[in-house]
């Protein structure tokens, strides 16, 4: 059988390891911080990981046997790996919109990039604090949400005082903007 119909074993395994998306044709705004991120990924990768497998792949085959041999195949799985990451990388470099919400004025109005503070119309005493970041950069976990996910979509081009509603996971919700800045 050809090999263009074969799926070899463990590739494209996991969907959850898939990177985010762009909304069809939007921008990839990120952060200058995220831009960082992703550029020094990148060049780990070029630079240090990449050279180190090819050195391990060539020393296995130059071992004969490639059918059995353990450091080839697994060197040339995360060959395969590190090179769609690199190209996953190079993309998202070559197409991102860098935008600094350090060197925008200070506003009451909601942009990428500005950190907000909100409260649940239900409990005023719960407080969150969220900053708006490129896809790449989301991380819940440290407050930063992507500018495409409901919450932020809500908040894009509201103003300090606003209350918003959207869409969330546990149903639909209603928040109130209490403060915004640009860091």
């Amino acid at each position: 059988m050809n090999k263009a119909f074969v799926k070899e074993t463990g590739e494209n395994d996991n969907e959850e390891s898939l990177p985010p998306r762009l909304p069809p044709g939007s921008k990839n705004y990120m952060t200058p911080c995220g831009y960082r991120i992703l550029r020094a990924e990148l060049e780990e990768l070029l630079r240090v990981e990449r050279p180190r497998v090819v050195e391990t792949v060539a020393w296995a085959a130059s071992n004969g046997d490639r059918s059995e041999n353990g450091d080839y195949i697994y060197g040339k799985k995360r060959l395969r790996e590190i090179d769609r990451r690199i190209r996953f990388l190079t993309g998202r470099i070559d197409n991102a919109e860098v935008v600094d919400p350090g060197a925008r004025q200070q506003s009451d109005q909601v942009f990428f990039g500005a950190t907000v503070t909100i409260c649940n119309t239900n409990d005023a005493a719960a407080e969150q604090v969220w900053q708006i970041v490129g896809i790449d950069e989301a991380d819940v976990s440290v407050g930063k949400i992507s500018w495409v996910s409901p919450l932020a979509r809500a908040l894009l081009k509201a103003y300090e005082g606003d209350v918003v509603r959207f869409m969330s996971p546990s149903g639909e919700r209603e928040v109130e903007i209490v403060a915004v800045r640009y860091e």
